[in-house]
C-alpha cells in the first residue's frame, strides 16, 4: 500500500502508515479492494432503518442512531429516551458493556464509581434505533443482530444500494451487530450521496440531522464535531481501525482507510485530501510527545 502519512519526531522521520484515500467523483484508486467501514457505515444503516419505516420523536435521534459517541451524560440521556418512546429500556440491548470512549466522560464515570454499561458503549444509539425499527415491522427484537434477521438483511441492501456495488464480506463488528465490506471508493461515493441527495429523503434527513448535532455523533471536542461545526456542509464520520470518511455537497467525497488500524494517522491524512479538493478545514494536530512536550507531529503524505 501507499505511504500515507509520516511519523515525526525531532525533525526525523520516525514511522510511517500505508493506507488508501478514495476521492469520489474522479478514478476509483488503484488500490480500492474492499475495507470494513466500521462505524463510517453507521449513516447508510440509519438510512436503511429509515427505508424499513422508522419515525424518530425527533430529527435529532437521527444523529444518535448514526453515533460512536463519547459516553457523555447527553447522549446516555438521549439513548435511554430513544427507548423508552419504543416501550423499552436498557436490558434490550444486546451491545456489550463498555465503559464510554470519551477519556473525560470515563473518567468521570469511574470517579463516581460506575462500572460498564451496554448503554454507555459507543454504539447503542444504533442498537437503540435498531431495536426501534425492529418493532415497527413486527420483528423479532431478540434476535436483531442476526445477519440473516429481517432487520440487517434490509440493511445490508442499502448498504449495497448507496455504495452501488453489492457487500463483498459480512463480518461481526466490536459491538456485535454486522459489519459490511465495501470498496474506499464506494464509501466516500455513498457519503457524496448522503449529502447531494433532495431534502426530505431518507439519505439527507440523515446528513443534516448528523450535521445539525454533530456533538451527539461524536461528543465534545471530538475530531468529528469539531470539523462538522468548523465548517459548514462537510458530513464526517470516524470508524474504527483507522477508518474516517466525509463529503461535501458540490465538492466530493474522501474516505480513509489506513491500513494498521492506526487512529492517529487518519484525521491528518483525510483533511490533507479535503484540502486538496479546496475545503478550507481546522488543524486538528496530531502532536508527537518527547517528555511530555510537542516535539513532533503525524503529517499526511499525499501522492499525486
Amino acid at each position: 500500500m501507499t505511504v500515507v502519512a509520516e511519523v515525526i519526531r525531532s525533525g526525523f522521520v520516525e514511522s510511517v502508515h500505508h493506507g488508501v484515500v478514495a476521492v469520489a467523483p474522479g478514478p476509483p484508486p488503484t488500490e480500492n479492494d474492499p475495507i470494513f467501514p466500521r462505524s463510517s457505515n453507521k449513516p447508510f444503516q440509519v438510512v436503511g432503518m429509515l427505508r424499513s419505516g422508522l419515525v424518530p420523536a425527533a430529527e435529532d435521534d437521527l444523529a444518535m442512531i448514526s453515533a460512536s459517541h463519547d459516553g457523555e451524560p447527553f447522549h446516555v440521556e438521549r439513548v435511554l429516551s430513544m427507548l423508552a418512546a419504543a416501550g423499552l429500556d436498557a436490558a434490550a440491548l444486546r451491545c456489550p458493556a463498555d465503559l464510554p470512549m470519551g477519556e473525560a466522560a470515563r473518567n468521570a464515570h469511574l470517579r463516581h464509581g460506575g462500572e460498564p454499561e451496554p448503554v454507555l458503549m459507543n454504539c447503542s444509539g444504533k442498537h437503540a434505533g435498531m431495536l426501534a425499527t425492529c418493532l415497527v415491522n413486527g420483528w423479532d427484537p431478540e434476535s436483531y443482530l442476526d445477519p440473516k434477521h429481517p432487520l440487517q438483511l434490509a440493511l445490508a441492501d442499502t448498504v449495497s444500494d448507496l455504495a452501488g456495488e453489492p457487500i463483498a464480506a459480512t463480518g461481526v463488528d466490536g459491538c456485535g451487530a454486522p459489519v459490511l465490506a465495501i470498496s474506499p471508493y464506494a464509501l466516500a461515493r455513498a457519503f457524496l450521496r448522503l449529502v447531494e441527495s433532495e431534502p426530505g429523503t431518507p439519505e439527507r434527513r440523515v446528513a443534516d440531522a448528523m450535521r445539525a448535532r454533530p456533538d451527539l455523533v461524536a461528543g465534545t471536542g471530538s475530531e468529528d464535531t469539531v470539523l462538522m461545526r468548523a465548517v459548514p456542509g462537510l458530513l464526517v464520520k470516524r470508524g474504527a481501525d483507522g477508518v474516517v470518511a466525509a463529503a461535501m455537497p458540490g465538492v466530493g467525497g474522501v474516505a480513509v482507510k489506513i491500513s494498521d488500524g492506526a487512529a492517529r494517522a487518519r484525521y491528518p491524512v483525510l483533511l490533507a485530501a479535503l484540502r486538496r479538493l479546496g475545503v478550507s478545514t481546522p488543524a486538528l494536530d496530531e502532536v508527537v510527545l518527547g517528555g511530555g512536550v510537542p516535539v513532533g507531529e503525524v503529517r499526511a503524505v499525499i501522492q499525486g
